[in-house]
Order: structure tokens, then sequence, then C-alpha cells
């Protein structure tokens, strides 16, 4: 397999971290893009002495930040994996809506925002791949997910329409759609309910958004299964476009979706139970 040029944002921890670790050791030549200049320090030790060391070079990229996204739209790549990501919990109809718009500039219009220079010039050469790391959230619900579950629903329409537009002129667009993995990030993700919700003011009961956070806690995968995973099919020249992972929720996110066409008004669909 020809060595590709791959940048990942969102690489400073977790599921973007372990990807661009793996791949640099596979011999790409990796542009790891992490969002402040502290983790820039903490991979830069995780990789001093290794053998792949020369083949990862760690960039600041805060995706809401113009200067930030100029500096990484000089890269000359192959593969972009957007990967940059953030989420905030609590039930919709009360959680404070510029949360929720917080959560979409970041994982749906930014995303977007930052994607489309580079998709530019991947259309002048004839050839490229974009990564759009979604998520199972993106395909079904879950409670108290809302502003998180709205992004990743975007984000794949935004998507497929990318695949169906650009693969006439060359550039693949593809989906990876993580379950819970134990990264820290789901766990975060629930506890920033904390910072607005007030018992007193609002009318939903907390200790259901409490056993919704203990139910995440309590069900998420190793993330190196996850990571293995990406490392295999982000740089093949050809796979599915919507990659799930683990492979059991391929068949639990299609029979979500078929169930919203029969679910009657009075009833709750039997993943909310």
């Amino acid at each position: 397999m020809k060595k590709k040029t791959i940048m990942i944002t969102g690489a400073g921890s977790g599921l973007g971290k372990g990807t661009a670790l793996g791949l640099a050791e596979q011999g790409h030549k990796i542009i790891a893009a992490v969002h402040t200049w502290e983790q820039i320090s903490r991979l830069l030790n995780e990789i001093k002495g290794k053998k792949f060391e020369k083949n990862i070079e760690i960039i600041k990229l805060d995706i809401l930040d113009i200067m930030d996204c100029e500096k990484a739209w000089e890269y000359d790549i192959d593969i972009l994996v957007n990967n940059a990501g953030m989420g905030q919990t609590g039930p919709v109809a009360e959680m404070p809506v510029g949360l929720i718009r917080e959560v979409m500039e970041t994982n749906v219009f930014s995303t977007l925002e930052f994607s489309q220079p580079i998709i530019r010039k991947m259309v002048e050469k004839g050839e490229g791949k974009i990564f759009f790391v979604s998520s199972i959230a993106g395909l079904t619900t879950t409670q108290y997910l809302g502003a998180y579950n709205a992004s990743k629903h975007a984000l794949e329409a935004i998507a497929q329409c990318l695949r169906d537009e650009l693969k006439p002129l060359g550039i693949t667009v593809a989906t990876i759609n993580p379950g819970p993995f134990e990264t820290g990030f789901n766990d975060r993700m629930y506890d920033s309910y904390e910072q607005w919700f007030d018992e007193d003011l609002h009318f939903t009961p907390k200790k259901s958004i409490e056993k919704a956070r203990k139910s995440m806690a309590e069900n998420q995968f190793n993330p190196q299964s996850m990571i293995d995973k990406m490392i295999a099919v982000i740089p093949q020249e050809k796979h599915n476009f919507r990659t799930v992972h683990p492979e059991e929720f391929v068949e639990k996110c299609q029979e979500y979706q078929d169930r919203q066409y029969t679910l009657q008004t009075d009833t709750v669909d039997k993943s909310k139970k």
C-alpha cells in the first residue's frame, strides 16, 4: 500500500491520538493537529525516541480559530480525517440553546469550513479523501444527548451530499461511526450538564439524567479496537462509505431507524426504556 500524507484533527487525545500514532507506525506521514499548545508538549514527549517519531508532525489547530486554520491549509495532504469535536448534555427542552449552537458550530459548521479549502486543493489534483468521524449518535438518538445527536445527524447529511457531489471529481468521502468507547470523552460530555442544571429551576428529574450518565459509564468499550479499525480503514483505496464499529451496532442502528416509521405517538422507543 502506498504511504499517504494524512492530517488528523483532534489528535491530542483519545481515538484521534491513537490513530495518529498507529498510522505513523505503519510509515504514513502524519500531520497530528491538536487543540492546545499543552497537548503538543504531551504528544512530543509520548513519541520521543520512538522509531516512527520522524513520521509525525504536530501542529496546533483549533478549527474555530482562523489563524490556526490558515496555517493548516498550507499542507498538501492525501487524506483529511475530521476527528475534532465536542459535546454537551442535558434535556433539549431546557438546556441553553447557546450550548447546542456551540456544539453545532464545532462539529458541523467549522468542520465543513475547515474542510472546504482542502477539498478545493484535492479537486485541483483530481484525487484525495475526506473522512468525517461521526458516531452511532448520528444514526440513533440517546436521551440527554440531543445536542450531540443533532450535530452528528447533520454531519451525516453533509458527508452524504459531499460524497455524491465530489466522487465525479475524483474525491472520496466517508464516515467513521464509533460506538461508545472509554476515552473519557463520553464521561466528560455527560458531566457538562452540571454547569447549568438547577433542580430548583428545571423540570427534568435529575435522577433521570444521572441514570443515563451511569448507563453510559458502564457500557463503554476498550478504545483500542476502534483505533485498530481506523488505522486499517483510513489508508485503504476502497472501503464502505460508512464504517460502524463495533460491528454489532450496524444492525442496532438499522433497526432503530426502521422503528421510527412504525413508532406510535403513545409509545417510547424500546431503546429508551
